[in-house]
């Protein structure tokens, strides 16, 4: 099904995750996104977290011109003009930025870009901006906690497609207070990574 602007959740909680979607374009959501494996919970480190060229004006010509100028001189400057106003479109899908932060708008984008997130807020987001169009790929989120030996909170995938840009919004949701430290989330596109973002979690006070 296709629609010119879609939106579907995608959050990771106890036992199953979701997505955001919004875009300016065509959007495929067949594929809901599987709950996330029993054995992520057990790899947490944290027990309450769960996996989660405008045309230049001519004038008229003077009237002491004496004669119009040649028709072999102007063909091609029009034929220069022409080729300058028709530049190649790049339609090729790829990633334009990654933001992390603790609230989005209604287009499901992040709404002010942090490097750390209050240990008490119960979601954290990380928006993913694209460009170009594709008829399917999968975008893919893997949430880590890097303190100690490093540990996975969350892996999700969505299977997506677009003529346009697009914003898909990744989220991860904790009910209880988010362990200390630091984290990261990395963004792959058919299962290679191309964007990794680094952010902290403080604890209240």
């Amino acid at each position: 099904m296709k629609t010119s602007a879609r939106s579907l959740l995608l959050c990771s909680l106890a036992a199953g995750g979701a997505l955001l979607l919004g875009a300016c374009g065509k959007h495929d959501d067949n594929n809901t996104p599987a709950p996330a494996p029993a054995s992520t919970a057990a790899t947490s480190p944290m027990t309450p977290m769960s996996p989660m060229p405008v045309p230049a004006a001519t004038a008229p010509a003077p009237a002491s011109t004496a004669a119009p100028a040649p028709a072999a001189s102007s063909a091609p400057a029009n034929a220069g003009t022409a080729a300058a106003a028709t530049p190649a479109v790049d339609n090729a899908f790829g990633i334009e930025q990654v933001v992390i932060g603790d609230a989005v708008n209604t287009g499901h984008a992040v709404t002010a870009p942090k490097e750390s997130i209050a240990a008490d807020h119960k979601s954290i987001y990380a928006s993913v901006e694209t460009r170009g169009k594709t008829d399917g790929v999968t975008l893919s989120a893997r949430w880590s906690y890097l303190e100690g030996k490093g540990q996975l909170v969350s892996a999700i995938s969505q299977s997506i497609a677009t003529d346009g840009p697009a914003v898909t919004t990744f989220k991860i949701q904790n009910p209880h207070l988010w362990p200390a430290g630091k984290y990261q989330v990395e963004i792959a596109l058919d299962g290679k990574p191309v964007s990794t973002r680094a952010f902290e979690v403080k604890s209240p006070g």
